[in-house]
């Protein structure tokens, strides 16, 4: 089946859905701070702006590992599961019967319409670029997942020698998941904070921050260069 022809067939059923009236429809809260939003089931990802939050920060940074960068050699997103499995054993939402992404459009949206597990629409504050992005699911690159430490970075510097399910965990752990603008994401690929942060700059201490909070939680190192830059994002 064409992509073409899999969003036609899927458009047609969310008509269907809609129809017979079994859509419902939920209000997202707050962004919250990723100093207070240690599990990552709170929504988006809000600005740090207080000195006291930036030296917090600064303190979750300064615990990173440090080391060079390593190879790309035998990197496959499959390494780490099938995409957005709802098997993972040890994050929130697993085995709630609903993809990892679904989960996620629905934490971070506004207005979100859902069929069953489905999110067919919503409204999304962009944390990368602060812009609104009201999205449908015909359009389903336009807003994209990313993962804050890269599955090919977090493979490069420690994931190779994980068990299966430490990977599939890393995965699909909403603290490392943001749904943000799909082209800011392609931009970011599978860069550091030294070849990429979000182009909004006053969300790039949060960012940052999020992005040691993973690295901790995971016993990711970063590199020199890496660590240097998420130090300066928080002065």
């Amino acid at each position: 089946m064409s992509t073409r022809d899999a969003v036609a067939l899927l458009a047609g059923g969310v008509m269907i859905v809609s129809l017979l009236g079994t859509t419902n429809r939920t209000q997202a809260g707050t962004a919250t701070s990723p100093l207070a939003n240690t599990t990552g089931t709170g929504p988006s990802l809000a600005p740090l702006t207080s000195q006291a939050d930036k030296q917090g920060a600064r303190a979750l940074i300064s615990r990173l590992r440090v080391k060079d960068r390593g190879s790309s050699t035998g990197y496959q997103r499959t390494n780490y599961g099938g995409n957005w499995a709802d098997s993972a054993p040890g994050v929130p939402y697993a085995g709630n019967g609903c993809r990892t992404r679904d989960d996620l459009l629905a934490r971070d949206g506004r207005d979100v319409v859902r069929a069953g597990c489905t999110v067919l629409s919503l409204t999304l504050t962009d944390p990368y670029t602060g812009r609104d992005i009201d999205w449908r699911v015909s359009d389903a690159d336009e807003i994209q997942v990313d993962h804050v430490v890269p599955l090919s970075y977090g493979w490069r510097m420690a994931a190779k020698s994980w068990p299966k399910s430490k990977r599939l965990d890393f995965a699909n752990d909403p603290l490392n998941l943001l749904p943000v603008d799909g082209r800011a994401n392609e931009e970011k690929d599978g860069s550091g904070p030294a070849a990429w942060l979000p182009p909004q700059r006053r969300i790039r201490c949060a960012y940052v921050t999020r992005f040691a909070q993973v690295a901790v939680k995971y016993d990711v190192p970063v590199t020199r260069a890496d660590k240097q830059t998420m130090l300066a994002q928080c002065r």
